[in-house]
């Protein structure tokens, strides 16, 4: 079966699963399990790398063929340090990608809307295909893409906690009225909370620490590779309806007449 490939600006992916390289025990470990994830977008925090180094252990593992770089503006608190961080991004890593990221608050690292918004509009305006992470707010995704953005990223539960879809009503709403893509990311603990964010029409997912943290990241990467597409097919096959009543699948008249 032929699969859909999602287009976000000007790239087009095979494979909806995209991916963080964050928290794994070793860069070789972290390269080896995006590998197995298949994904074709990785996220890479502006931080974490010497940009000027070509040496740099964290660039010679995510320099793949198959791997688009989105390097993201993690640590940054106000919009003034997003289009700084941003800027610096393009420069150093050579691609107007961006992974907009502004969470002032270091215990819950929710994303502040108001300097996320003012950041993705000039962000825009300077040339970036800007990906934002984001509350799943629909109010808020809406003006989002009405600035520009590529596609919208909202939060399925905090970072990193690993509690799945808790704002799934939310979801719900956004990728109704959006008509831009829409990538569930953070919160994210399991394959299935993945391949269930795929069936409720999410165009992609991003997932770090429930792969990062696993006894087997490689494994874990495969499970979730297989997830999202388990996910995709079933959106696109349409799912079943659910009932209040009984349905039996098969005739029982016959049955019971005998």
């Amino acid at each position: 079966m032929d699969r859909q490939p999602l287009t976000i600006a000007d790239k087009t992916f095979t494979s909806r699963l995209f991916t963080g390289t964050g928290k794994f025990g070793s860069a070789q470990l972290m390269e080896d399990a995006l590998l197995a994830s298949g994904s074709e977008l990785v996220t890479v925090a502006l931080k974490r790398v010497e940009t000027q180094n070509s040496q740099d252990d964290m660039l010679i593992h995510v320099t793949h063929p198959r791997l688009n770089l989105l390097p993201n503006t993690s640590g940054v608190r106000t919009a003034k340090e997003a289009v700084f961080a941003a800027q610096m991004a393009r420069e150093a890593l050579e691609t107007n990608w961006l992974k907009l990221e502004i969470h002032p608050d270091p215990k819950y690292l929710l994303p502040d809307p108001i300097e996320t918004l003012k950041a993705a509009e000039e962000l825009v305006r300077l040339g970036f295909v800007v990906l934002p992470y984001c509350h799943a707010d629909p109010v808020l995704c809406k003006r989002l893409e009405a600035v520009g953005v590529a596609a919208v990223m909202p939060l399925g539960a905090p970072i990193g906690t690993n509690k799945g879809l808790r704002t799934i009503d939310f979801l719900e709403i956004i990728i109704d009225q959006s008509q831009v893509p829409v990538v569930v990311d953070a919160g994210l603990g399991a394959p299935s909370h993945a391949a269930a964010a795929m069936e409720l029409g999410a165009d992609a997912v991003l997932v770090n620490t429930a792969i990062a943290v696993s006894d087997e990241p490689v494994r874990m990467a495969m499970a979730f590779k297989l997830a999202v597409e388990a996910g995709r097919m079933a959106f696109e096959a349409r799912l079943a309806r659910p009932s209040l009543t009984a349905h039996a699948s098969s005739p029982l008249t016959a049955f019971l007449d005998e």
